[in-house]
């Protein structure tokens, strides 16, 4: 790492990064977290980690090299103008969803080193995936630090193209939803097949982890592991001709990013 971290919030998702940067070797010492609910900082002090309520409580001479926005997109005007004494020396990291790089720049200086980034939840299992997009004040040291930090909590991608965060936004952010919904209905349609409920349950949840393991880890593609499951003339095929048909699952996933994709963009403009 380039330096003294400042984690600004330390919620579910903040909470989510800082345990995998400590799980991954950064010292406690080497963090600053500022965090103004008591039950998160009671969390944070428990980990050894420097925690303060509010950032009048740094000290003078603190210099961080890099901060991160961990707070809602809706508190962020209010919050991210504090720290704009730091642009001259710190990248800083924002995982406020529909909050652009150029508000940013509008908070904290047309000078500040900035880079959005969009985080998923299954950060906390260190198992998520972000993609960050920098503006062109950040340095290649910088950016390498930021992939080193997001990949403390899962894989990492990289856009140029600030345009595509919405399309990101909707396809890995809200992306797990999707999955808990899968799961949701693969158990529903387990009970009104007859399965008892807790075993309907039992079935659709270790289904999608598993079938996600096997996918995260075989060589073939996610359109060959489905061929390999398919005996011609099975009970496989036969769901799949309704899953696969016309107005089957790929046009209802379609819609549904495309629809995740515009609010995005509303958001962005304050929609």
């Amino acid at each position: 790492m380039m330096g003294p971290v400042l984690l600004v919030g330390c919620g579910k998702m903040g909470g989510a990064m800082l345990g995998g940067w400590l799980d991954r070797g950064m010292t406690a010492a080497s963090v600053t977290v500022v965090e103004p609910f008591e039950a998160n900082a009671a969390v944070v002090a428990e980990l050894g980690v420097n925690v303060i309520a509010d950032a009048a409580e740094l000290d003078a001479d603190f210099v961080p090299a890099i901060v991160v926005f961990a707070v809602k997109p809706q508190q962020m005007a209010a919050v991210a103008p504090t720290y704009a004494r730091f642009a001259n020396e710190a990248v800083f990291i924002s995982i406020a969803a529909g909050t652009s790089i150029a508000a940013f720049e509008g908070y904290l200086g047309s000078h500040a080193a900035i880079i959005r980034v969009m985080p998923n939840t299954p950060a906390a299992v260190r198992r998520g995936i972000s993609v960050g997009c920098p503006n062109t004040r950040v340095s290649d040291d910088q950016r390498a630090a930021c992939h080193e930090m997001l990949e403390a909590i899962g894989e990492v991608g990289w856009i140029d193209d600030e345009g595509l965060m919405d399309a990101v936004t909707a396809t890995s952010g809200s992306g797990p939803a999707y999955v808990f919904l899968m799961i949701e209905c693969l158990a529903q349609a387990a009970i009104d097949a007859g399965l008892p409920t807790e075993l309907a349950g039992q079935l659709a949840l270790a289904t999608v982890s598993g079938a996600g393991e096997l996918a995260r880890l075989s060589d073939d593609d996610a359109a060959q592991l489905r061929k390999n499951v398919s005996s011609p003339g099975g009970t496989t095929v036969a769901a799949l001709e309704v899953l696969m048909a016309a107005d089957g699952l790929q046009p209802l996933m379609t819609r549904a990013v495309a629809a995740a994709t515009a609010r995005s963009r509303e958001l962005a403009k304050g929609g």
